[in-house]
């Protein structure tokens, strides 16, 4: 079954960095794009960023410059650099896949300090 579990999140100051990973199993990695999510307390779950399976990205205006998606298809993973943090990035960041269904990892929580 398709399984997505997320790593690298923690608590950084403002300007800090850090680098999300997320590995994936049970579905063909090579052929999907791949999506890192974020929700933060009191607010929706919002898209971060997007990686085709031909690598073309998408990011939220507002990571534009200081996110990173990226994806190793041998390793099946996806990452996420993040530098430049601000507090207003402080969320659980998700892994997402589309198939029929919408796949979810747990979730890694980001704290970023003023």
């Amino acid at each position: 079954q398709v399984q997505l579990v997320e790593s690298g999140g923690g608590l950084v100051q403002a300007g800090g960095s850090l680098r999300l990973s997320c590995a994936a199993s049970g579905f063909i990695f090579s052929f999907n794009a791949m999506d890192w999510y974020r929700q933060a307390p009191g607010k929706q779950r919002e898209l971060v960023a997007r990686i085709t399976s031909g690598g073309s990205t998408n990011y939220l205006e507002a990571v534009k410059g200081r996110f990173t998606i990226s994806r190793d298809n041998a390793k099946k993973a996806v990452y996420l650099e993040m530098n430049s943090l601000k507090p207003e990035d402080t969320a659980v960041y998700y892994c997402h896949l589309k198939l029929s269904l919408d796949y979810w990892g747990k979730g890694t929580l980001v704290t970023v300090s003023s």
